[in-house]
């Protein structure tokens, strides 16, 4: 409510492009437009691919990065677009300094059976964290929204490489949900 009130007060035009606008103006109010957008979506794509700590670390982090970078982004891209890709660096990056990179599909497999346990209810939730990151992180992407044109931007990846890792992705959650339906 009280963003939303600063917003009026500011008379913001709601069809501007809030990273443009900030890149242009410099003003905290385009930020905090970004912030209250995209920050839950965000958000939900790290933890999917981390877990909840790292997720938290890598927002702040792409915050950050945004306001130390705005000069960087093209309005060609979308805003989302642009911050995912941010964030997806940001991970990886963790990940290569944790060195946690080549151990991460084992990681998930382990946090999957803990999960398994836990929570039948959340089947499609525990069958996400069984693929593997690269799938999963293309998958995660679609859902959020993205084309396979902005996947493919994000990830640094050719788009019938993203096409590729949604369908192995599609068909391992299809094989998974179906066995355990049938059982």
């Amino acid at each position: 409510m009280l963003i939303a009130l600063k917003t009026w007060l500011h008379k913001v035009s709601p069809s501007r492009d809030p990273l443009e606008a900030y890149k242009q103006t410099g003003e905290d109010i385009y930020i905090e437009i970004l912030i209250n957008t995209y920050s839950q979506d965000l958000f939900h794509f790290l933890s999917g691919q981390s877990d909840r700590e790292l997720a938290k670390d890598i927002c702040q982090k792409t915050w950050l990065t945004v306001v130390e970078k705005s000069h960087l982004y093209r309005d060609q891209q979308t805003p989302k677009a642009w911050l995912f890709s941010i964030a997806r660096n940001a991970l990886l990056d963790e990940f290569k300094k944790q060195n946690r990179l080549s151990s991460l599909d084992e990681q998930h497999h382990e946090a999957v059976s803990n999960e398994a346990e836990r929570d039948e209810k959340n089947a499609l939730y525990v069958a996400l964290l069984t693929l593997p990151f690269l799938q999963r992180e293309a998958l995660s992407l679609q859902l959020e929204g993205f084309s396979l044109q902005e996947i493919s931007t994000i990830t640094h990846s050719e788009v019938e490489t993203i096409k590729t890792r949604l369908r192995y992705a599609k068909q391992a959650l299809k094989q998974r949900l179906g066995d355990s339906h049938g059982e």
